[in-house]
């Protein structure tokens, strides 16, 4: 057996990333937290470089939960022997997640902590009601998707 050709890595990997949504609550959380920072980021002036700042934040996160998901599957029923290693080594994947996403955070409140522009956010939702609803269903969506995707992506059975 070869290796995969260069399209097929990607399929591979496109795989990875659906199953992960699939089963992992933490990415499906991050994307969805991703989407409403790109749509919140419309309110600003941004450039090219606090864009590119987003999406390193957004992606470093999201590549951080793919890789401790990967770990966590790894180590998932270790022999007796290796209990201990494989809760630390899920542990420190866990870690690197919080710390990635302590400093994507971080670089949201440097970007997005301008009083002005939040202010002139809530004026810009309080003149348009149905802005308003709508962002309230985008919520009740995010978090089905987010804690009851099952619910929310069950097929019917044909007859």
């Amino acid at each position: 057996m070869g290796h995969p050709s260069f399209f097929s890595s990607f399929r591979y990997a496109v795989s990875g990333i659906i199953t992960a949504l699939k089963q992992e609550r933490n990415l499906r959380f991050h994307l969805c937290a991703a989407v409403y920072v790109l749509l919140f980021s419309l309110f600003y002036s941004f450039g090219p470089v606090e864009y590119a700042i987003l999406l390193l934040a957004i992606s470093g996160v999201m590549s951080m939960e793919l890789v401790n998901s990967a770990l966590e599957r790894t180590v998932e029923n270790p022999e007796p022997a290796r209990w201990r290693t494989a809760g630390v080594v899920k542990d420190m994947a866990a870690g690197a997640v919080l710390v990635f996403s302590i400093g994507a955070a971080a670089c949201g409140l440097l970007l997005f902590g301008q009083p002005t522009v939040l202010l002139n956010i809530v004026k810009w939702f309080w003149g348009r009601p149905f802005m308003i609803l709508l962002l309230a269903a985008s919520l009740v969506l995010s978090w089905m998707f987010v804690f009851c995707p099952k619910k929310l992506f069950r097929r019917r059975k044909k007859p």
